[in-house]
């Protein structure tokens, strides 16, 4: 008899009904002829080889496998049978299952224990019901939802591939085409919702699968809310989201957020997408809301330089700072993307310059090394020295604060469309001033001349 440390896996793997005893039998004998040891038992088969060859046979998953190693047994919930890990979220883990009669793969969002209580599984059934009401190819489908004795969970597609954080950070930048290709997905999902009354509050790369094909689906609604019954959201009046995404007016007037914060935190997205920096990195999550109500990014091309200056301008429509002024719909945007998505590109239209564009960048690098000192000379917020701050390192920070943030003393930069009119009207007023007093001026010289030839 082997020791009772040996004989954790083979206990938990019988009471868990994962393994039968025919297949850990089985099993046991072909680890014995791949050793070339006796057919019967001399010595106890360690757990860790026994439950190597239950993986390699496709009974078990190697996250089951370390389970029931451990001692763990029940790896089910309600009709779903537990076989990997995915992540963890703000309010739960996903786990990957597989329904036990149906056989199809799916995504189950579990609501911690210690997690459990009555306003947060009211939040989680909130959620729940909000993404049962959606239907669109670009989001993530709810399929089941119950609870498995005091746990409570939601089942959804299971998307492969990973989030547009993890695969910014993984490869790197993607390439204009790649990125309008999956923000003008996920901007179809958002028109979906937003046709229903529902905004989602919380859009960011870690929300947007993208599969290893290129389909692109927006992810957890669980701060989304109702443009129509405001009164019934529990975080009404409140900022929430995520700091590097959040939309000026979430952070201003959390009551009068609408479809286009959606596209502002799209817009950040994009951003990110192409650059790999968030917008304005670094600090704590007020310096982020005071900057977000505040200040211009850093122009794209600083940390991209092939990126086109036709498409940053789609980039500084989706986030400027007055939702009015803002694109306004997603439908707009899926319209604006849809030509730098195809592989003929867009054809390029006459364009009404955003403060993103500065002169083109010099070729030369110590030209370019004084272009990027006057820069960020010419900037006014100390907290711009934090650009080489990890540009991710916030992203699956969640936020709900109380709204209001306080000003600083100096006015704010003026927004484009405002910074445009008023360079029209100081040079109207210019004229206006000068022309008079040449007027005025030559009339002097004309009498002063006629009084001295007179």
């Amino acid at each position: 008899m082997g020791s009772p440390a040996r004989s954790v896996f083979r206990n938990s793997a019988l009471v868990s009904g994962l393994v039968t005893p025919a297949q850990l039998e089985q099993a046991e004998t072909e680890v014995r002829r791949i050793a070339g040891g006796p057919p019967t038992p001399a010595v106890e088969i360690s757990d860790s080889l026994l439950s190597a060859q239950l993986v390699a046979m496709g009974v078990l998953t190697s996250y089951q496998a370390d389970q029931l190693r451990a001692g763990r047994t029940k790896l089910t919930l309600g009709p779903y049978t537990i076989t990997d890990w995915i992540g963890q979220g703000g309010m739960g883990q996903v786990f990957k299952a597989v329904h036990q009669v149906m056989g199809r793969q799916c995504a189950i969002k579990v609501l911690p224990l210690n997690k459990s209580t009555p306003q947060s599984i009211a939040s989680f059934i909130r959620e729940i019901r909000t993404q049962a009401q959606l239907d669109h190819a670009h989001l993530v489908r709810a399929y089941d939802a119950g609870n498995d004795g005091k746990v409570h969970y939601l089942v959804t597609e299971y998307v492969p591939g990973t989030d547009l954080r993890r695969l910014v950070r993984t490869h790197g930048p993607l390439t204009i085409q790649k990125a309008a290709n999956v923000i003008l997905q996920a901007a179809q999902a958002l028109q979906h919702a937003h046709a229903r009354g529902l905004i989602h509050r919380d859009v960011k790369p870690g929300n947007i699968l993208v599969t290893p094909d290129g389909v692109a689906k927006v992810s957890d609604l669980g701060l989304s809310a109702c443009m129509h019954n405001p009164e019934e959201d529990p975080r009404a009046g409140r900022t929430v989201g995520t700091p590097d995404y959040l939309s000026p007016e979430q952070i201003r007037s959390p009551l009068e957020v609408g479809p286009a914060s959606d596209i502002y935190s799209l817009g950040c997205t994009l951003y990110y997408a192409i650059t790999g920096k968030v917008p304005f990195p670094g600090g704590s999550t007020a310096d982020k809301a005071r900057r977000h109500l505040e200040e211009t990014p850093w122009h794209p091309r600083r940390f991209n330089p092939d990126i086109n200056e036709e498409f940053v301008e789609i980039i500084a429509d989706m986030m400027e700072k007055d939702p009015h002024r803002r694109i306004q719909t997603a439908a707009e945007v899926v319209a604006r993307l849809e030509p730098w998505a195809s592989d003929v590109g867009p054809i390029v239209a006459q364009l009404t310059k955003s403060p993103w564009l500065p002169p083109p960048l010099p070729t030369d690098e110590d030209d370019l090394a004084e272009a990027e000192i006057l820069f960020e000379e010419l900037t006014e917020s100390p907290s711009q020295s934090s650009q080489t701050t990890d540009a991710v390192a916030a992203a699956n920070q969640e936020t709900v604060v109380q709204s209001g943030v306080r000003r600083r003393a100096t006015p704010p930069p003026v927004p484009p469309a405002e910074y445009r009119h008023q360079r029209a009207v100081d040079i109207a007023l210019a004229l206006a001033i000068a022309i008079p007093i040449s007027l005025a001026i030559g009339t002097i010289a004309g009498f002063v001349l006629r009084s001295v030839l007179g």
